[in-house]
């Protein structure tokens, strides 16, 4: 690869100072290992001025995110910090702002609710030489609908086609998302409907964010029937997939069925996670029925499946509200073998335990 005019004089002004260094008192080796060592760190220095890198993809959406300096929390004197950055990266010739910086601060922004920074960040993109990708799109949009910005988002899309881009399965599955969470389920029909007809085809999440709201709903005839759609395109259903089924059939009252799903995952040994023994505890707490759940939680227990504070939590809630003060008893003790220490939180947080104290 050619060397540019600025490279070249970089590296003969290195061969001079190794060169005028060297003699027989100072060998070679030990003279190029100095200069080694200067140069790694001035890389550092070079890197450490334009720190930007990729974070792990997320893998419920399956888009990539990014993480800017000291934005890890999006609050706002790091996103002040993180722009009076981005404005010295404008003044250095080898560190400009590329499109994975405009994305961060993008994402930022847009989980920050600040819609007039994501427009003008916008308008500076139009303005400069960075091509846009579709990760900027769907990283904003994403950002938008965690906080439940259906126009935001829509608004997002309109600009992405405007420039030509078409809506890959993220921006679908984002839009799904978004309407279902609304129980927007016609433009949620909609969206799934747009997507069949495009060259994009849909991915588990799509499905297990339709059944899950669809449950929501109570429309249990049109949750069986898009679930039934995945085995169709060649998907098996996941941990995911299961419980979203287990919270539909218990929204549903179909509680009988729910548990028929999980016994199911258990007797063929499909993964059973903590978050999914908690779907079915909780279907059986929304059902007024927290002593069934009691005997659910003691099984699993008792077959040596581990358990975090969210299942503690989720029992205590529901004993205290049921006024079941042996439960919580026994609940207590589980607690106690696991070393799961309670923090003032955890109580204060269940309805009606400082009635229930005031009363003691």
């Amino acid at each position: 690869m050619p060397l540019n005019k600025s490279d070249n004089s970089e590296e003969e002004e290195l061969i001079r100072r190794i060169v005028r260094d060297f003699s027989d008192k100072k060998p070679l080796v030990n003279t190029l290992n100095r200069f080694k060592g200067q140069r790694r760190e001035e890389g550092r220095v070079r890197f450490t001025r334009c720190k930007i890198w990729a974070s792990t993809p997320d893998l419920s959406n399956g888009f990539r995110e990014y993480s800017f300096g000291s934005m890890t929390h999006y609050k706002p004197k790091a996103l002040q910090k993180a722009i009076g950055y981005f404005e010295k990266m404008k003044g250095i010739k080898r560190c400009k702002p590329n499109v994975v910086t405009y994305n961060i601060l993008l994402i930022a922004f847009a989980q920050a609710r600040n819609v007039d920074k994501v427009d003008a960040l916008f308008q500076d993109l139009d303005e400069s030489i960075v091509s846009l990708d579709i990760y900027t799109y769907n990283g904003v949009m994403d950002g938008y609908r965690k906080n439940g910005m259906i126009r935001e988002m829509e608004s997002v899309l309109s600009r992405m086609k405007s420039n030509r881009m078409k809506p890959d399965i993220i921006t679908f599955n984002l839009l799904i998302d978004a309407h279902g969470k609304r129980q927007a389920l016609d433009k949620m029909e909609q969206v799934f409907r747009s997507l069949t007809r495009s060259k994009e085809r849909p991915t588990p999440p799509t499905f297990n964010s339709m059944i899950l709201n669809y449950g929501k709903a109570r429309l249990r005839e049109k949750d069986e029937s898009i679930a039934k759609k995945m085995p169709d395109m060649g998907y098996k259903p996941s941990f995911v997939t299961y419980a979203s089924l287990i919270i539909t059939y218990g929204y549903c009252d179909c509680i009988s069925r729910a548990r028929h799903i999980f016994d199911e995952m258990l007797e063929s040994g499909k993964e059973v996670r903590v978050s999914t023994l908690n779907v079915m505890l909780d279907v059986y707490c929304l059902n007024s029925l927290p002593i069934e759940a009691h005997l659910v939680f003691d099984y699993m227990y008792n077959r040596g499946f581990v358990m975090d504070s969210s299942t503690y939590k989720l029992l205590y809630k529901a004993y205290i509200k049921a006024g079941m003060k042996e439960l919580v008893e026994k609940l207590m003790t589980y607690m106690d073998k696991d070393a799961i220490v309670p923090n003032k939180k955890f109580f204060l947080e269940a309805p009606g335990v400082l009635e229930e104290k005031a009363g003691t």
